[in-house]
C-alpha cells in the first residue's frame, strides 16, 4: 500500500505547469433555486407511487429526492449570504474608492499644480 501512495506522490508535487483560471460568475441562487425546485417536484411526482417504490426496493430514489430539496434549502441559504456578502464588499470598495478621490488634491497625488516636483520651485517663481 506504502508503493501505491509513493507513486502518487510524483503527480502531486512541483509547480502548476499554468495559472488557475478564473472562476466563472453567474446567476448562482437562480440556478439553486431552481434545482431545488427540481429535486422537489421529483419528490412529489414519486410520492403517489410509494407503494410501487416499496414493492420493488426503490424507495431512495423518492428519499433521494427529498434530500436534494433539503440540501437545495440550504444552498439557498447558503449561496445568497454569499451573493449579499460580495455585493457589500463591491459597495465598499466603491466608497473607498470615491472617497479617495474626494480627497485627492486638484493638482493630482503630490498636491502641485505647477507641476514641478514638490520642494523645487517653478521657473516663472525665480528671482
Amino acid at each position: 500500500m506504502a508503493a501505491f501512495f509513493s507513486g502518487l506522490s510524483r503527480w502531486f508535487t512541483g509547480t502548476p505547469k499554468h495559472e488557475a483560471p478564473e472562476p466563472l460568475e453567474g446567476p448562482v441562487v437562480a440556478t439553486i433555486v431552481g434545482g431545488t425546485i427540481i429535486w422537489f417536484a421529483l419528490f412529489l411526482v414519486q410520492l403517489p407511487f410509494y407503494g410501487w417504490f416499496d414493492d420493488h426496493g426503490r424507495t431512495w430514489w423518492l428519499w433521494t429526492c427529498l434530500a436534494g430539496g433539503g440540501l437545495g434549502f440550504i444552498g439557498i441559504w447558503y449561496v445568497r449570504r454569499r451573493d449579499a456578502a460580495i455585493k457589500r464588499d463591491r459597495a465598499a470598495a466603491a466608497a473607498r474608492t470615491a472617497e479617495t478621490a474626494e480627497t485627492e488634491p486638484a493638482g493630482g497625488p503630490s498636491g502641485t499644480s505647477s507641476g514641478a516636483p514638490s520642494g523645487m520651485s517653478s521657473p516663472s517663481s525665480a528671482d
